[in-house]
């Protein structure tokens, strides 16, 4: 899988593995659904044909609002990190991440059909971060809304079945 390139999520994956805490593959905007939103994908540490996908938000206020309540609370917070897309401030909600495989994820190209990159320092950042809150999730922390390791272990059910 490419470095810092962004995916959607396809709507086989919420009916395969149904959460009411997954942020919802498409909004509607004057009626018509678009792809949203979209993830930024990196390999998991144990199991590299899982990908651990962080949605982008871009409603970067709301998110800034948030991360500033939390870091006058915990004095710090990984759960909300920001970048540029595509020209845009935006988002990057690790509290909303999810576990999934290339089967699920479709490449978010633009119309030269080039596949839409983010900035390498922003990825190693959402990364890095990512893996941290996973760690604390890890250690029975909440810091993660959908229930990922249930994800995460079907998806391993599956790809021991599909080998």
């Amino acid at each position: 899988m490419p470095q810092a390139q962004l995916y959607f999520l396809s709507d086989q994956y919420y009916q395969d593995f149904p959460d009411d805490k997954l942020m919802q593959n498409k909004d509607v905007i004057d009626g018509v659904p678009h792809n949203r939103p979209c993830f930024f994908a990196f390999e998991d540490s144990r199991i590299t044909d899982i990908y651990w996908i962080v949605p982008i938000s871009s409603k970067f206020e709301k998110f800034k609002r948030i991360q500033q309540n939390k870091m006058k609370k915990y004095g710090y917070c990984n759960t909300i990190r920001f970048g540029i897309v595509l020209g845009r401030n935006t988002a990057f909600l690790i509290q909303n991440m999810c576990p999934a495989t290339s089967k699920y994820l479709t490449p978010y190209i633009d119309k030269n059909n080039c596949p839409i990159r983010i900035d390498g320092r922003v990825a190693a950042d959402v990364e890095k971060n990512a893996r941290n809150v996973l760690a604390m999730a890890k250690r029975g922390a909440k810091v993660i809304f959908p229930d990922v390791f249930k994800i995460y272990h079907k998806l391993e059910q599956q790809l021991l079945q599909d080998t």
